[in-house]
């Protein structure tokens, strides 16, 4: 286990005393994630489990950033159809960013790592206030160019590359094909399953690990040149 005081390599927050965090006044790498349907073969923590290994990939790449315990429970109203989905509602994840980085003064800034799009206003308006009220504040938020709305190819491959004895591949089946831009107004007006009763945007078929390994070496690669710009500036 790599010693806390040096920085990145895989130790979280948890591990560290809090002179440790005095002494060494690190960035603090926050995963944001969601506990909500991923279809009927992913977990309900599969956004929480993106943040969290991005986040250590981040970390791991710098000797000033430590990692939290992630924040599993975002603003997942529109999964609400779904057994097993928790929220907490955009404006209570708005309140909950908010405190959670004017709490963090002892460090020299938080990065958001969000990998639940549903998160993205509310932590959009939460960055603001901080910036506002002079904290540092930075998002890195994990998407994929390109790639399917929810629980599709996307992050299926994603997950067979970082917990692949959670994926149900006998289970995966395509739901709606239909790009966002098209789907969008009727899933804010009813949720993902006024569109899909699967609860699957995209088709996970043809999902592997290798692209999933792809995935996410060009995510990390991407918003570790951006961290970089600026914490470093």
């Amino acid at each position: 286990m790599t010693d806390p005081r040096t920085g990145g390599g895989g130790v979280g927050l948890g591990a560290w005393t809090w002179p440790e965090v005095a002494e060494r006044r690190p960035l603090v790498i926050v995963p944001l994630g969601s506990t909500e349907q991923h279809g009927p073969h992913l977990p309900l923590d599969t956004d929480t489990r993106i943040a969290v290994a991005v986040a250590e990939r981040l970390a791991a790449r710098r000797t000033d950033a430590v990692v939290a315990p992630a924040v599993a429970i975002g603003a997942s109203g529109e999964h609400s159809g779904f057994p097993g989905t928790l929220s907490l509602g955009t404006a209570v994840f708005e309140e909950a960013a908010v405190e959670i980085g004017r709490s963090a003064d002892a460090f020299a800034g938080v990065i958001w790592c969000n990998a639940h799009g549903g998160n993205s206003a509310a932590l959009r308006r939460a960055h603001q206030r901080l910036r506002d009220e002079g904290r540092r504040s930075h998002i890195a938020r994990c998407s994929f160019p390109g790639g399917d709305a929810h629980a599709g190819r996307t992050e299926t491959s994603v997950l067979l590359a970082i917990a692949p004895d959670l994926v149900r591949l006998d289970r995966a089946e395509p739901g709606d094909l239909r790009p966002w831009s098209e789907l969008e107004d009727r899933i804010l007006a009813g949720g993902v399953v006024a569109v899909a009763s699967n609860g699957v945007l995209g088709d996970p078929t043809g999902a592997s690990a290798e692209e999933g390994v792809a995935l996410m070496d060009e995510l990390v690669d991407r918003l570790a040149a951006d961290v970089a710009r600026w914490a470093d500036a």
